[in-house]
């Protein structure tokens, strides 16, 4: 059940998206925009609650249990920064919006770029760890910590590598070759209309 459950999270998250942009650029409903975007995490949430009911009714925790828990560890990390990308791409092809900006390559504009990265992961990582360790004490005693170690380990490693990454493009900048002239950060520069210009 718990798989049926995912992918229907999944596919409802990226029809709320689509149907968000769709009333906010295609139909003029900016109400109705905000109230079908704000609904996405309210779906990885679902999911959450879901997941614990059912090792509650008795079902055997397994690996599926912490995926259900990190979609909303992932929603909470990476759903803003996902929903201004994809508000970019629709407003530029379907209401004559400015063309999205390239990820930054060089210098600082590609170190920040990099630690924004590095801070969604671990926000993602921190969250989903939180919400798979909150599955023992609320699952009624049907979970039990070892059964999700690997998550504890392979996010912890995910982590710690973006760590190192951002550390990296901050220590040794990558340069631009020769007459490739180096820009600053243009997402940082190019505001979503409609959207709060706090970065993600």
């Amino acid at each position: 059940m718990i798989v049926t459950l995912i992918v229907a999270a999944e596919i409802s998250f990226w029809i709320l998206l689509g149907l968000g942009l769709t009333a906010r650029y295609l139909l003029r409903w900016r109400r109705t925009s905000t109230a079908l975007l704000v609904g996405l995490p309210v779906v990885d949430l679902t999911l959450y609650v879901l997941t614990v009911l059912d090792l509650r009714g008795g079902a055997a925790a397994s690996w599926t249990h912490a995926l259900a828990a990190s979609y909303a560890g992932f929603s909470i990390g990476y759903g803003p920064s996902l929903v201004r990308w994809a508000d970019r791409h629709f407003m530029y092809r379907f209401a004559g919006g400015p063309k999205p900006p390239r990820s930054p390559k060089y210098g600082l504009a590609r170190s920040r770029y990099e630690w924004q990265i590095c801070r969604r992961t671990v926000v993602s990582a921190v969250i989903t760890l939180s919400l798979i360790t909150l599955l023992v004490p609320l699952s009624g005693g049907s979970a039990h910590f070892d059964t999700f170690l690997q998550w504890y380990l392979k996010l912890g490693i995910a982590a710690v590598v973006n760590v190192v990454i951002a550390v990296s493009y901050t220590l040794w900048p990558k340069q631009p070759p020769a007459g490739e002239q180096d820009a600053d950060d243009p997402i940082a520069e190019q505001p979503v209309a409609g959207v709060p210009e706090k970065r993600f």
